[in-house]
């Protein structure tokens, strides 16, 4: 029997762990609800922080890269025999960093059709 291998409702519960974490506000400050908010301009300024886009992007790409240099790392133990990693770890860890990596190449067309259209926009 095979022992230290993620279960799939572990895998499924990471997952869902992560999506709630993206979909939470990161600052305390930022408004909850924009609908219930038009009308209220009162105190707006300041109360919202702009996110730092380079930021953002950056973070995207190290951890595209830490996904894959992690599944690298795993598919080499596994080969060299390691104790305590099988193949459907090593299987999902590859999957993960293959989704990821696709995710950020559709992220990067979006990003270079939208400045192609900005630039071919008339004067």
């Amino acid at each position: 029997m095979v022992t230290n291998r993620p279960d799939i409702n572990q895998v499924l519960s990471q997952m869902r762990d992560m999506r709630s974490q993206v979909q939470q506000p990161q600052h305390s400050n930022t408004i909850n609800n924009p609908i219930e908010r038009v009308g209220d301009v009162s105190g707006v300024e300041g109360s919202i922080e702009r996110a730092d886009f380079s930021a953002m992007l950056k973070n995207a790409v190290d951890n595209v890269n830490t996904l894959q240099a992690e599944s690298k790392h795993l598919a080499q133990s596994y080969e060299r025999g390691v104790e305590g990693v099988d193949l459907p770890q090593v299987m999902i860890g590859l999957q993960k960093s293959s989704v990821s990596f696709e995710a950020m190449t559709q992220v990067r067309n979006k990003l270079v059709d939208a400045y192609e259209k900005i630039m071919n926009m008339p004067i």
